[in-house]
């Protein structure tokens, strides 16, 4: 998913981000930051270790400390980056890059790339997750339709996962499923991912309105997704 350029960035001011402005009460915009920089932008991510917000930024990945809204750091050459997985455990980063199909792996210590993956048989890779209980990173491929399974340690593909449309966004439960919103066909798709094999469908469209964000709460009692309306024939 491509969104509009940046034009600034705003912050919930919390030490825990958005978690405690959730749990009191309606979200409050605190601060507002200009961050700047050429190329638009697509998913944020972040580093609740490391109190920094990862931007992806079309050709290069923004590294902002989201307390003074500077930016710390940049991870260059992903080209058509779109999201930023963070596996704290391994002490790995993963970028999806789109207009490559290939994944950037980059030390969480420098931010410095390590290593860069082909996603032979992944087209467009938009959305990317890390589920930490296979330790495997998860590539949603628009394009080509599926999903690549990565070993994150290894730095290798396990396998491509087909799936019944164009996946928008996924989550983890942190119980070794993931979920992704299959955006054309109105499905959320379960994947086990110790097996890196769908195990359910959900139709979940009963209007004409497409899934464009899934999310997982702590509870895990709880899937919600957001939803943008399909646009008619007026173009409304």
């Amino acid at each position: 998913m491509r969104r509009q350029f940046l034009m600034g960035l705003a912050l919930l001011a919390t030490a825990g981000f958005v978690g405690a402005a959730a749990e009191s009460g309606p979200y409050q915009l605190k601060q507002k930051f200009t961050i700047g920089g050429d190329g638009g932008w697509d998913y944020l991510t972040y580093d609740t270790v490391g109190k920094r917000l990862f931007i992806s930024r079309a050709t290069r990945v923004q590294v902002v400390d989201p307390q003074k809204g500077t930016v710390i750091e940049e991870i260059p050459n992903t080209p058509g980056v779109h999201g930023i997985a963070l596996a704290q455990d391994l002490g790995k980063g993963f970028t999806s890059n789109g207009r490559e199909n290939t994944v950037t792996v980059f030390d969480l210590k420098s931010l410095k790339e390590t290593s860069r993956i082909k996603l032979d048989g992944g087209e467009n890779p938009d959305a990317i997750l890390y589920d930490a209980v296979s330790k495997r990173v998860f590539t949603f491929n628009g394009r080509s339709k599926n999903a690549t399974a990565i070993d994150a340690a290894a730095g290798t593909v396990v396998g491509n996962i087909p799936l019944n449309g164009k996946p928008e966004f996924a989550a983890a439960d942190g119980k070794g499923m993931v979920f992704v919103n299959i955006e054309d066909t109105g499905e959320l798709t379960q994947i086990d991912a110790r097996n890196a094999k769908v195990v359910n469908r959900t139709r979940e469209r009963s209007s004409p309105r497409f899934p464009s964000e899934t999310a997982w709460t702590p509870t895990d009692s709880i899937r919600a997704q957001a939803w943008r309306l399909a646009p008619t024939a007026t173009g409304r």
